[in-house]
């Protein structure tokens, strides 16, 4: 199995956890926006080849991984809408990041200020909803902890509001596969 990406990309890194938590072999494979572009439709990391199967997207490579393990992807359908809220958030900070690097600040134009508060909210139903005390190691937690030790990494988004949330990434890294799996600082 060959797993493509990086290690700083929190889905990259969500994929390696459930790898090792699994105990399945793989390689990962460090590619940059050309090799996915040219290698993936989605043309985004990560991607997955499994001998003839190739998967294009984090969700489906996390699910392949926990089914070829026999372990379930999420146990129910409030996990996995919080899997899906997390990656809402996610995918919007990234976009976010990467056209910042471009020179494209947030508040340059009224969509992209809606995307700025579409993180916030966000931030603030997951606050909500992330009791300390629940904490549940599963992939709807391991997203959501990839993604705020992603944000604070990239110094993308400030969680001092957000006390829960920084909860989670205290338990997180507690977790030796999410220690493992830190990217390596330059």
């Amino acid at each position: 199995m060959k797993l493509f990406g990086s290690y700083t990309s929190p889905f990259v890194r969500h994929i390696r956890i459930a790898l090792a938590e699994t105990g399945l072999a793989y390689e990962l494979v460090e590619t940059d926006y050309a090799q996915s572009a040219a290698q993936s439709p989605a043309q985004r990391v990560p991607f997955l080849q499994d001998e003839e199967l190739q998967l294009t997207d984090s969700t489906s490579i996390l699910r392949h991984v926990r089914e070829r393990a026999g372990q379930p992807f999420l146990a129910d359908i409030q996990r996995l809408d919080m899997y899906c809220l997390v990656n809402t958030a996610l995918d919007t900070t990234i976009n976010l990041f990467l056209l910042d690097r471009e020179g494209l600040k947030s508040d340059a134009n009224p969509y992209l200020q809606r995307q700025a508060a579409r993180i916030q909210t966000t931030l603030q139903a997951l606050e909500a909803a992330s009791v300390p005390e629940a904490f549940v190691w599963d992939d709807a937690t391991i997203r959501l902890a990839c993604f705020i030790d992603w944000a604070i990494f990239r110094q993308r988004l400030d969680f001092s509001a957000y006390p829960n949330l920084l909860a989670v990434l205290e338990k997180a890294n507690q977790q030796a596969t999410f220690i493992d799996s830190k990217p390596p600082t330059a």
